[in-house]
């Protein structure tokens, strides 16, 4: 499989091509925005080259992956591919639109990928005259440095299919895992309360953003707290993915997103890429410092903690994935210390099952079920 197609000139699009192109594929990358390919191999010279100083490359090295992307004009000009992997923004009808016409052009043999993070694979597949070579291959930002891939089949794609891409993506030099078709897949379904648990933490002005993102790095031994980790994705992106999983779970008030989070959206306050965010990152600009509370940040920690293994716990019941994948997806796909599985097992399940259960009652809310597995570990 030694031509591969992209659709999308994004952070994404040109990351994806990057991997390919460095495992020796010949890329030919389409954007509908002409001048945004430009703008995209231009950023990628500099990227290669920062490589090469960095000693990463060899310059040769990174000549030749420069060499393996060109661009296409227009969708046709993908029509040699062997595999096309969109990348473009999260609207199935715009998606789908692009799928529908992409096959007038590519060959009976060439698979479709999405790279959706959170769109129903099955739905956007539906519409193609063969559905049965459509795959979601989800990547993570930024593509070349972030080792997870998810694979994920549909109810109608070709069963052997799934295997094949799982094996494509380790010679690309990825982890691949294969997970159900369900909303947000094995990363972002699991994820989900590390960010509204802790926008519901300060939505009640229990603790500031600050508060627990430093209970998080120093109890959790996360890289980042789920504020920071906001600004770094785009505020806007994360609540567009927890509106999704939320629509796609029929309303479950375990994924509702927060009204904070909307509220920043509206205001354009997207973290890092607008200079603003949870926190500002303007020249100059000086943040609020975490005012250190130890029962807090425990009880903080305990509680999104809690939320976290729960969902793992879930995704287990459900065989959204096996043990071994549901783990490494976490550590590899959004950089957690541990397996959470793993890590429910150390805190003591009793522990995480008791405090969901005081949460339950406190609340009343559905939100804080738990999982009917996690009362039997």
């Amino acid at each position: 499989m030694n031509n591969i197609g992209i659709i999308g000139a994004g952070t994404m699009g040109i990351g994806i091509a990057q991997v390919a192109a460095t495992a020796g594929c010949k890329v030919v990358v389409y954007d509908a925005q002409a001048p945004q390919i430009d703008k995209a191999l231009s950023g990628l010279e500099k990227t290669l080259q920062k490589l090469v100083e960095k000693a990463k490359i060899s310059r040769e090295k990174a000549t030749e992956i420069r060499n393996n992307i060109s661009k296409a004009e227009n969708l046709q000009g993908l029509k040699d591919s062997d595999l096309v992997i969109e990348a473009i923004i999260e609207n199935k009808e715009i998606k789908t639109k692009v799928f529908t016409e992409l096959e007038n052009y590519v060959s009976e043999d060439c698979i479709i990928g999405s790279n959706t993070s959170s769109i129903s694979i099955t739905s956007l597949g539906a519409e193609l005259k063969k559905p049965e070579r459509f795959i979601g291959i989800h990547f993570f930002n930024p593509a070349p440095l972030m080792p997870l891939v998810e694979v994920i089949p549909s109810l109608l794609t070709e069963q052997s299919l799934a295997e094949k891409m799982y094996n494509l993506m380790k010679d690309w030099g990825k982890m691949p895992v294969i997970a159900k078709d369900i909303p947000g897949f094995i990363v972002n379904r699991i994820a989900r309360p590390y960010y509204g648990e802790g926008l519901r933490i300060v939505e009640e002005n229990i603790a500031t953003p600050e508060q627990v993102d430093e209970a998080m790095r120093t109890l959790g031994n996360f890289k980042m707290g789920p504020f920071e980790l906001m600004d770094l994705i785009g505020v806007d992106v994360n609540f567009a993915v927890t509106t999704t999983v939320y629509k796609d779970y029929f309303y479950d008030p375990k994924y509702k997103p927060s009204l904070l989070q909307q509220r920043m959206s509206e205001a354009k306050l997207h973290g890092r890429k607008t200079g603003k965010g949870f926190y500002d990152y303007n020249e100059g600009a000086e943040n609020a410092v975490a005012q250190k509370d130890d029962a807090l940040y425990q009880q903080i920690f305990l509680r999104i903690i809690s939320m976290l293994i729960n969902e793992a716990v879930e995704a287990k019941r459900l065989g959204v994935a096996n043990d071994e994948d549901i783990e490494l997806a976490m550590q590899k796909g959004v950089n957690y210390p541990k397996g959470l599985l793993n890590w429910g097992k150390e805190i003591g399940y009793s522990t995480i099952s008791e405090t969901l259960q005081n949460l339950y009652e406190e609340y009343q809310e559905e939100r804080y079920r738990q999982s009917p597995l996690l009362k039997k570990m």
